[in-house]
């Protein structure tokens, strides 16, 4: 599918303030950041996952587990996807029983995702809570879910999608909106 950009809704600067103002939330409703366990949906998440851990612990001074979720197979729509879906890790180094957990993704839509994820996250363990990150929400619900910490909302049609993109894997830090074209 070819997109066309129409508008750049973040810039580099954009996402790392977003980040940092979020790891002050997150630090703020913990009362600290020392029990907690940050985990990355595959691709994207994992990397703003790994930024909001390095920030948390430069601010806190804790180091804090940091796990890859990968919800392929968790997904509902998995044979819409591909004849051969791309299965990525998933990695999480600790138990996570009874430990708070802050779920990071890049976009939020249908929530699709999220459910995905919190049954993976539910086949390894119970967690005490999950809390829920994401950079940007496009909105479009189609499950009751909402983030616990939202970098910013961007209203967008169902015939756009926004394109996180991050420099560990894109080169860039950025998140447009494109249209399908």
């Amino acid at each position: 599918m070819k997109l066309k950009e129409k508008a750049v809704v973040m810039t580099a600067e954009d996402m790392e303030r977003a980040l940092r103002r979020m790891g002050n939330e997150i630090v703020e409703r913990n009362r600290g950041a020392g029990d907690l366990v940050v985990i990355g949906i595959q691709r994207r998440g994992v990397y703003l996952a790994g930024r909001l851990r390095e920030f948390l612990r430069a601010s806190e001074g804790v180091k804090l587990p940091l796990g890859e979720l990968d919800i392929t197979l968790y997904r509902d729509d998995i044979t819409l996807l591909s004849d051969q879906p791309v299965v990525h890790s998933t990695s999480i180094p600790v138990d996570v029983n009874g430990r708070r957990i802050v779920l990071v993704d890049d976009v939020l839509y249908t929530g699709r995702t999220i459910r995905a994820a919190l049954e993976a996250i539910g086949d390894i363990g119970r967690p005490a809570c999950v809390q829920l990150l994401v950079l940007i929400d496009r909105g479009h619900r189609e499950l009751p879910i909402q983030p616990d910490y939202l970098g910013r909302a961007v209203p967008t049609s169902s015939q756009e999608i926004v394109d996180v993109r991050v420099k560990e894997l894109d080169g860039e830090d950025v998140a447009v909106i494109c249209a399908k074209a």
